[in-house]
Formats: structure tokens, C-alpha cells, sequence
């Protein structure tokens, strides 16, 4: 099958691509296109026009600060895998960008294309979850910035109006001093092509590097395709906060995470299969994030 006919606009500017999107609001963006192409094709999607937004290199950047990590919307998980000063200051946004489908889909998927389309097995929308990010949006009325807690609504709705795009996201570093915090990212999945059954995002930061036994003094943590949306779990943070990681802690933020997990069943894994995957898979980010916040 082939997609309906369409008209087809290239902005060369951001001003340009936000004048398209208020002239035509229900257009569809093209940015990776690693969804949007077979949606249209099998007829899913048939919009009038078509809004192709690659020749916005404004929109194609990392930029880390003492305060702040962030991302440009067009930005491009191969350059988020590959960027060595990236996974230094917060290893599991370049950890989720490797665990992305396979090389192809990675050398032309984006930030911006992944956190729009918001589905709840999308590996950024659990990053930003975890660690309170925040998303620029723009329109031709002005600019504003949204929580992800916010922007995430219910299943692939987000507060995106019609007439927005993505500009770029954000995440504090400054909760998270690099000498003192480890994250990880770390996903169940069928194989390289597939969605995650299950993934989880997570930081922890410790008291002492050098210390036989850390405290944990603030940690984090959400979940990919637990629920609707990315699915934060405060009980499980606070399971391991104020103490040493232990087997007694991690089980009792996995036990928060299966009571707060509300995934929906698939063909090759039902509910009560993705509940005990979310609570294992939650107590594997978290270790893994006390580790490397330890220098182990």
C-alpha cells in the first residue's frame, strides 16, 4: 500500500517550520521518519500535508553545562550513543540511545521525533521521567517550557498543541553531581527491532564514593511500557533513600514498582508478566546506578 496524496513543505527555518505548522495544524512533522513512513503507508495516517523538518540544523545540538545537559529536538540517536563528554555527566541517556532498534534507525531517529510520538515503550520518555527533564516547545505565539511529568497525558497524548514543535529538552545536573552519581538504563527486550517489554531509568546519588557501604542520598527512577505513560515510582525511590543499597532495600522498591505498574498485556507477555519484569528490571537500574556512583 501506498500513502495518500499529499502536499510535501521543507522550511529551511524554525520560523519557517512554525508558520507551516499554524497555516496547517493538523500536518504531520517528518523528522527520522522511523514511524511516521509506515503509518502512512499502511493508511494509518493520511494527512493533507507533510512538514519536513531535517533541514533545521538550529535544532541539532548537545550542550552540556556545569548546570545542565540539553538536547536539540533534531539531535539524532547515533550522536547522543556516541558522545563520550555525554555518558560521562549522564551515562543513561546515551545508554538508552544504544539500546534504540538497530543502526539504521539510529543514524536517522531523533529526540524530538521519539518524545512526540510518546509512546510509553520509548526509551527517552522514561529518561525524562527519571530525572524531572523538562521540553521546549515553540509555536508562533511565543516559546514555553513543560515538565515531562506534565507533558506526558495519557497513552501517545502529550500537551503538544497542534501548532507546536519541539525545540529541544532539558535535564538538571545539578542534583546529580558526576564525582558523587551513577544512572543506568537497562531494558527487556524480544530483539534488536522490537519495543522494550520493559525498561527503567535511573540516577542515584551517594553521600561518600570512597565509603565501604554509600548512602544513598537521592535516587530515581521510572519505567518504560509499565503503564500508560512513562510511569514514575516515588515509593521506590524512597525504598533506598537515607541508607546503603541492600537486597532488603532494592526488594522493597521492586515491590513499589510492581504495586504501582500498570502495564498493558501484549501478544508475547501478559500483565502479570510485565509486573514482575518491572520490579526486576527497576531493582537492575538501581544497582547498577549505586555501582557507578561507588566507581565500581
Amino acid at each position: 500500500m501506498k500513502p495518500t496524496q499529499f502536499d510535501y513543505h521543507r522550511p529551511e527555518t524554525v520560523e519557517e517550520a512554525l508558520e507551516l505548522a499554524d497555516e496547517h495544524p493538523e500536518a504531520e512533522l517528518l523528522a527520522g521518519n522511523q514511524s511516521l513512513g509506515i503509518i502512512m503507508a499502511n493508511r494509518l495516517a493520511t494527512p493533507d500535508d507533510l512538514i519536513d523538518v531535517n533541514r533545521l540544523d538550529d535544532l541539532d545540538y548537545v550542550e552540556i553545562t556545569d548546570g545542565a545537559v540539553e538536547v536539540g529536538a533534531l539531535t539524532r540517536h547515533r550522536t547522543l550513543e556516541r558522545h563520550d563528554e555525554l555518558r560521562g555527566v549522564l551515562e543513561l541517556l546515551p545508554e538508552a540511545a544504544e539500546q534504540i532498534a538497530g543502526p539504521a534507525v539510529r543514524n536517522r531517529g531523533t529526540m524530538g521525533g521519539s518524545v512526540a510520538e510518546a509512546d510509553p515503550a520509548g526509551n527517552y520518555p522514561a529518561v525524562l521521567a527519571a530525572m524531572d527533564g523538562e521540553l521546549r516547545l515553540a509555536s508562533v505565539d511565543g516559546e514555553r517550557t513543560v515538565g515531562a511529568g506534565d507533558y506526558f497525558v495519557a497513552y501517545m497524548f502529550t500537551d503538544l498543541a497542534e501548532n507546536e514543535l519541539i525545540t529541544g529538552v532539558r535535564i538538571d545536573r545539578e542534583p546529580f553531581p558526576v564525582d558523587r552519581t551513577g544512572s543506568a538504563f537497562v531494558e527487556l527486550k524480544r530483539g534488536a527491532q522490537t519495543w522494550p517489554t520493559v525498561s527503567a531509568a535511573s540516577a542515584v546519588r551517594v553521600d561518600d564514593p570512597d565509603a565501604e557501604e554509600p548512602v544513598v542520598e537521592e535516587a530515581r527512577l521510572a519505567l518504560g511500557n509499565a503503564d500508560q505513560i512513562p510511569l514514575r515510582v516515588a515509593d521506590a525511590e524512597s525504598a533506598v533513600e537515607g541508607e546503603p543499597l541492600s537486597a532488603a532495600t532494592l526488594a522493597e522498591a521492586a515491590a513499589a514498582v510492581r504495586e504501582a505498574a500498570d502495564p498493558q498485556e501484549e501478544m508475547h507477555a501478559d500483565r502479570e508478566y510485565k509486573v514482575e519484569v518491572a520490579g526486576e528490571y527497576a531493582r537492575r537500574s538501581l544497582r547498577r546506578s549505586y555501582e557507578r556512583a561507588a566507581g565500581d
